[in-house]
C-alpha cells in the first residue's frame, strides 16, 4: 500500500507483527484464524480461494475459516500510522466488516414480507443497500439470496416508496440476459421506468437510468432492445442528466452509460438528436472522468454517422476544436473516438474541413499516425489526412517540418 510501502525508502521501519505474514505489507484489516495467527483479510482470503487448507504460517489444517478481527493491533497500527505521519505514512480507515449471513436472510426476508409493516420493509431495503455498497464481499452474499427475483416484483408491484427503495437497492446487481429480456418485451414496465426519468428525486430518475442501461446492455435480441430505446421519454430524460451540476457525478456516469448503450440501436439514434445530446455532449465533455470521456466519445461518433446528427455536432462551434484537443490527449480509445467523429464531419462538411485545419488537426493527426496507437485510430487518421488534403495550407506544408511525412501517411491503404 502506497502508505507503508513507499516510505520504506524513507527509513521509516515497520514493526514486524504489523505486517501480514503472506504479503509482507502493513496489514489494514487483521483477522485471527483458528490457529491463532493474524493477517491481513484480503490475503488471508486469497489464500483460502485458492484452495489451501492449511494455516501458512504454522502449516497446521484449517478447522474453522472464521476469520476473527484483531481489533487491538488493528488500532495498534492505526496508532503507528499517525506517530510517523510526518514521514508521509497515511492512516489506514477502521474496515466496515462484512455482513453477516444470518442478518442478510432476515433482512431479505422482512424485504419479501407482504404482512410486514411497510415502514420495517423501507428499513431492511435501506440497511441491505449500505451492506451492498460497503464491499464486494457483501453484494456476492447478498446476490446469492436470490435478491433480484425478490426485489424484481417490488419495483413495479408495491406502494412508491417500496417501489423507489427496491429500485435503488436492484442497480447494484447485475440481471441475467432472460432477466433484462423479460423487462425489455414488458411495455408497462419500461413506461414506468421512463416515467420515473422525470420525478422529483435526481436519485430516483438516475436508479431509473441506471436499470434501463442495464436491460439495454443486458438484452441481446436487437428488435427487444429497439423497443425500448423507441419510446420518446427514455431520450429525454437520458439526456437531461447530462444538465445535472458536477457536484452529482453519478448523474453524469450513469447518464451517458445509459444514453451510449441507447445509441447502440441505429433506428432510433435520431431521437438521441432531437433530445438534445449533441449539445449536452460537447458542453459536458470536460467534466467526465475518463471512463466516461470514452463513453461519451464513443456516442458522439455514432451521432455522427446519421445525417441529423453530424449536422447537429457540426453546427455547434466547439465540436471541431474539442475534438481536435483530444486526440492523443485521454486514452487511446478516446483518440480513435475521436478521429472517427472527426472523419464523419469533415466527410460532410467542406466547413468543419477548413474549420478542422485551422485549430491544428493536421499537426494532431502526423502525430497520431507515428504513436503507438490503435490500427483503427491510425486508418481514420490516414483517411482524414487525404480528406483533409485539399484544405492543407500550402506555405505550412513546404516551411514547416510537421509536414515532412506527409507524403508517406497519405498513400493509399
Amino acid at each position: 500500500m502506497p502508505g507503508s510501502l513507499e516510505p520504506l525508502d524513507l527509513g521509516v521501519h515497520i514493526p514486524y507483527h504489523f505486517r501480514c505474514p503472506i504479503s509482507l505489507e502493513l496489514m489494514r484489516d487483521p483477522v485471527t484464524v483458528c490457529t491463532g495467527q493474524t493477517y491481513d483479510r484480503h490475503s488471508i482470503e486469497s489464500w483460502v480461494s485458492t484452495g489451501n487448507t492449511t494455516c501458512p504460517v504454522t502449516r497446521a489444517t484449517l478447522t474453522d475459516f472464521t476469520l476473527i478481527p484483531n481489533h487491538t493491533l488493528r488500532r495498534l497500527i492505526q496508532e503507528w500510522c499517525v506517530a510517523n505521519r510526518a514521514f508521509g505514512v497515511e492512516r489506514i480507515p477502521t474496515p466496515k466488516q462484512p455482513a453477516d449471513p444470518a442478518l442478510v436472510r432476515s433482512l431479505l426476508n422482512q424485504t419479501s414480507s407482504d404482512s410486514a409493516p411497510t415502514h420495517l420493509r423501507l428499513s431492511a431495503l435501506r440497511r441491505l443497500r449500505q451492506l451492498a455498497r460497503d464491499s464486494d464481499k457483501n453484494r456476492s452474499l447478498i446476490s446469492s439470496h436470490n435478491v433480484r427475483q425478490i426485489l424484481l416484483p417490488i419495483v413495479f408491484n408495491a406502494s412508491e416508496e417500496l417501489k423507489h427503495e427496491s429500485l435503488a437497492l436492484l442497480v447494484l446487481f447485475p440481471l441475467g440476459e432472460s432477466e433484462c429480456a423479460a423487462l425489455a418485451s414488458d411495455s408497462g414496465k419500461v413506461n414506468y421506468l421512463s416515467r420515473l426519468l422525470s420525478h422529483n428525486s435526481l436519485d430516483v430518475r438516475v436508479n431509473s437510468a441506471a436499470l434501463i442501461e442495464i436491460v439495454v446492455a443486458g438484452t441481446h435480441s436487437p428488435e427487444l432492445r429497439a423497443q425500448v430505446s423507441n419510446v420518446d421519454e427514455i431520450y429525454d430524460g437520458v439526456v437531461d442528466l447530462l444538465r445535472n451540476p458536477i457536484s452529482y457525478p453519478l448523474a453524469l456516469k450513469i447518464g451517458i452509460k445509459a444514453l451510449f448503450a441507447l445509441c447502440l440501436v441505429k433506428q432510433t439514434r435520431h431521437k438521441a438528436v432531437a433530445a438534445g445530446a449533441p449539445a449536452v455532449l460537447v458542453d459536458r465533455l470536460a467534466d467526465f472522468e475518463k471512463c466516461d470521456a470514452e463513453r461519451a466519445l464513443a456516442t458522439v461518433e455514432l451521432l455522427c454517422r446519421i445525417p441529423v446528427g453530424c449536422a447537429a455536432f457540426a453546427g455547434h462551434a466547439l465540436t471541431v476544436p474539442m475534438l481536435v484537443k483530444i486526440i492523443l490527449k485521454i486514452s487511446d480509445r478516446a483518440t480513435e473516438y475521436a478521429a472517427g467523429a472527426l472523419l464523419s464531419l469533415c466527410s460532410e462538411s467542406e466547413r468543419c474541413q477548413r474549420e478542422a485545419v485551422t485549430v491544428g488537426v493536421l499537426t494532431q493527426l502526423l502525430l497520431l499516425v507515428q504513436s503507438d496507437c490503435t490500427e483503427r485510430a491510425k486508418r481514420k487518421a490516414q483517411m482524414l489526412l487525404k480528406l483533409l488534403r485539399d484544405s492543407w495550407p500550402q506555405d505550412c506544408i513546404g516551411n514547416s517540418d510537421d509536414f515532412a511525412c506527409s507524403q508517406v501517411v497519405v498513400v493509399p491503404f
